[in-house]
């Protein structure tokens, strides 16, 4: 899952983007809201958290102006005022959830869960495509009655491939899921990790098509 983080405190971005990143997110991290607006024209996200109190950029101008523009990327307020006022303008503007620091990082990737969840129609956290259940909220992923829990990036891969079962992801789809701004990608990182969950389940977990990239098979597919 990749998630955009637009957050200007550098001591609570650097430990928000290390604990999301230790849960499998990949995040890129803009450090005011003129650069985090910038970045959602750049890139595909699951779900951007937005501080309000940004410079150059107030995160509710920039909610604003892309839910104007027909952004419908899940958007999650993340901030240290805890006004009734600023709740309801930043729901109003579009946000699909709202929460104050400080908190606790598993209340995070609750809400995470919760709002991406709904923006792709499930009502519950499980995952299931044809034989494959993944559980965000422990990692662990069941294969043919098989249970796994999974590194990060194994998660992360799967994660993305079961986002859009029946559907074929190339190597650099998947690539930019599990790495974020800055970090080395590995040439052959794609092909380690789907070898590493082929040998915990079986070969068919994630399918090959030559040429082209992997895909997860989905249900009746």
């Amino acid at each position: 899952m990749r998630v955009l983080l637009i957050e200007d405190d550098a001591m609570f971005g650097k430990a928000l983007v290390r604990g999301l990143s230790e849960n499998g997110m990949s995040v890129d991290w803009a450090r005011n809201g003129r650069d985090g607006f910038a970045a959602m024209d750049r890139s595909e996200y699951a779900v951007a958290l937005i501080d309000i109190g940004l410079p150059k950029m107030s995160g509710l101008d920039v909610l604003k102006a892309k839910r104007k523009a027909g952004m419908t990327t899940p958007a999650l307020i993340i901030t240290a005022r805890d006004g009734v006022s600023d709740m309801v303008a930043g729901l109003d503007l579009g946000a699909d959830d709202y929460i104050v620091k400080p908190f606790e990082l598993p209340v995070l990737l609750a809400r995470i869960r919760a709002v991406t969840r709904r923006a792709n129609g499930r009502v519950v956290s499980l995952m299931t495509s044809a034989e494959i259940t993944l559980d965000p909220s422990t990692q662990v992923a069941t294969f043919r009655d098989i249970k796994h829990l999974l590194s990060v990036r194994e998660f992360a891969v799967l994660q993305a491939l079961m986002e859009r079962p029946g559907q074929i992801l190339s190597r650099s789809q998947i690539e930019s899921r599990i790495y974020g701004w800055g970090e080395e990608v590995q040439s052959n990182a794609v092909d380690v990790l789907i070898h590493g969950l082929r040998k915990k389940f079986d070969k068919d977990i994630v399918r090959n098509v030559r040429g082209a990239g992997w895909m997860v098979t989905k249900e009746g597919g």
